[in-house]
């Protein structure tokens, strides 16, 4: 798990060393372990090393084969690498590493572009093409891994975050109307290729992209997630049966391949108590496990260690229990905020921000339960939304959306005022083929698309903040691929999550399966009072707020009246939303130099 950066230059110009030496500095957090720089001609890389796999330096980055005439810088983890670096040997390559890193640089020189395709795993990475004079960049297929990037008519940029395109300088950093849309309307989710910045953009999961030493892109993708019924034939035991057995294939295959041990985040949810439960069903032992919690408030108990210390019980983890005073969330805010590679909204990411910064001294690798709720239907809307009448988008539209198309138009300024950018993107996504049923359309959304710019991207960036590898078996693409294919029935059934639930019977207690749905609990930025309220006040009514003039101060001045009344059909703060966002620029946009504007 890595940082990486480079730039490759179409006016004839070398890159200049210091440009990239500015650009690894914001990457330092993602990978403590080593720092290097690569340059060949108009092309330059960047690279920080977290080590998890192969801890010598023959593994390090950027990584170059002269024999190949390919140089490469990868972040990530590829889990088939050692059935795919056998393969390769049986092909005839050498090899003078160990870990991962020098199998994607094999399998381009074997396969080309289609070496993507044979890759199982979480991966952003960039291949310098000696031969071609090009670039090739890849993006696994849920986007788990970020890649970003930036150009103009004299040089292309890449990034494993923002704030490291804005070191380089030459940025338009002005915010993208459309990609407001999505950030007020879609909980924070800005799809890509979009992000809330002009002058930044992020390759499309799925996505493999070649540009050539005179600027020329081309895009492909390479991967499609079909949400039909393939199998008709099975019976519910057998599906059951089959997706157990990928499952404990799944979770154990994300724990074996490191050279270091691999904990679990356990939230005392379903999802991550399966973790456990499935490890110990393998026969792993001595698991690390680690629970955060916060300050209760009378609307809302703070922590869920009360699950959470059943399954420590029941299978005598090595845990460690972390409790968060709600005072040390506005207190770290700041730099919560300055490690969101994009403005965040959902208040848990304080939460993993506070959570990996304990975890991470005393572990590098660690397994999440993020992605079950979209992969197997966990959500409590998805039952309501099957049941309505009218069109996908409406139906979806719903339950969903945090404001309507005209409560946005009321929420910014003039010149944000424009087109229901939200909804012709929601109706796209769920009219594109390969989809049986509705809820076989939302479900593959959710996955490829949604989850990817919110749940998924905050627990990379909050954990890479202190240098700590979350892995998200939940979201392999063969389990997804196989959960995709199962009947909605067995999804939605039990409240949600039904296969999930028949597997974990016998396995975790019963209070854990049968618990209502629990999200990361964070009181402090949900019931917004006292000093989190005067801190949104502060940001919104500041100098810097009224120059960027996102916002109509009348619909402001109407939700720090009553910042209680106003909460989104998923019972996200409204004002949070807001004051997220303007915090967002201040302490990423207004405050890096080099940034222009």
């Amino acid at each position: 798990m890595c940082g990486i950066c480079g730039e490759l230059r179409f006016d004839q110009r070398t890159p200049d060393s210091q440009t990239i030496g500015r650009m690894m500095q914001p990457l330092a957090r993602r990978g403590p372990d080593h720092g290097a720089t690569y340059f060949d001609g108009p092309l330059a890389f960047g690279h920080r090393r977290l080590a998890v796999i192969d801890f010598s330096a023959r593994a390090n980055q950027p990584m170059v084969d002269a024999e190949l005439k390919l140089a490469l810088v990868f972040n990530g983890t590829i889990y088939n690498y050692p059935e795919l670096r056998a393969e390769l040997k049986g092909r005839g390559y050498n090899f003078f590493s160990d870990g991962d890193t020098e199998v994607i640089l094999k399998a381009y020189h074997a396969w080309g572009e289609q070496c993507v395709e044979r890759l199982r795993g979480m991966f952003a990475f960039v291949i310098w093409d000696m031969r071609t004079r090009s670039l090739f960049l890849a993006r696994d297929r849920f986007g788990i891994k970020p890649l970003y990037f930036a150009r103009n008519q004299n040089v292309f940029r890449f990034a494993s975050n923002v704030q490291s395109l804005l070191a380089a300088g030459d940025i338009d950093t002005s915010i993208d109307p459309v990609a407001l849309h999505y950030q007020f309307t879609l909980h924070a989710v800005v799809p890509a290729p979009r992000t809330i910045l002009n002058g930044v953009r992020k390759l499309a999961p799925a996505t493999a992209m070649r540009i050539s030493s005179d600027g020329t892109i081309s895009e492909r993708r390479y991967w499609e997630l079909q949400a039909v019924r393939s199998h008709p034939e099975r019976s519910e035991s057998q599906w059951i049966d089959a997706l157990h057995a990928k499952l404990i294939e799944t979770v154990d295959r994300h724990r074996s391949i490191a050279d270091v041990p691999v904990g679990v985040l356990l939230s005392g949810g379903l999802d991550s108590s399966l973790l456990v439960g499935l490890l110990a069903e393998k026969g792993v032992q001595n698991l690390r496990t680690f629970s955060i919690g916060f300050e209760d408030v009378p609307e809302e108990k703070g922590s869920e260690f009360e699950y959470s210390d059943q399954v420590v019980a029941k299978f005598g983890t090595q845990h460690r229990k972390i409790v968060i005073e709600n005072s040390q969330v506005l207190k770290r805010m700041p730099e919560a905020v300055a490690n969101m590679a994009e403005p965040m909204v959902s208040q848990d990411a304080i939460g993993f921000f506070l959570l990996a910064e304990q975890v991470a001294k005393e572990a590098k690798v660690v397994q999440s339960g993020q992605g079950a709720d979209e992969v197997f239907g966990g959500y409590f809307w998805y039952p309501r939304m099957d049941a309505e009448t009218g069109s996908d988008l409406e139906k979806f539209r719903r339950h969903y959306f945090d404001r309507t198309h005209e409560e946005f138009l009321r929420t910014v300024s003039a010149d944000f005022r424009g087109a229901d950018h939200s909804s012709a993107l929601i109706e796209n996504l769920l009219g594109a083929p390969g989809a049986s049923t509705f809820i076989d359309r939302v479900l593959r959304m959710d996955a490829t698309t949604l989850i990817v710019d919110d749940p998924v991207k905050r627990v990379d960036n909050m954990t890479m903040a202190w240098g700590l590898e979350a892995r998200v078996p939940f979201l392999d693409h063969e389990l997804v691929e196989l959960a995709a294919a199962m009947p909605p029935e067995l999804k939605l059934r039990s409240e949600g999550k039904h296969a999930l639930k028949v597997i974990a019977r016998g396995l975790l207690p019963d209070d854990v399966i049968d618990r209502k749905k629990g999200y990361f609990p964070v009181p402090a930025l949900k019931f917004v009072r006292g000093e989190f309220l005067g801190f949104m006040r502060d940001v919104l009514s500041s100098t810097a707020c009224k120059k960027r003039n996102v916002f109509d101060p009348r619909y402001v001045t109407t939700l720090l009246d009553a910042p209680e009344q106003y909460m989104t059909p998923l019972q996200g703060s409204k004002l949070w939303h807001l004051a997220l966002l303007e915090y967002w620029m201040q302490v990423n946009v207004d405050n890096r130099s080099g940034a222009g504007g």
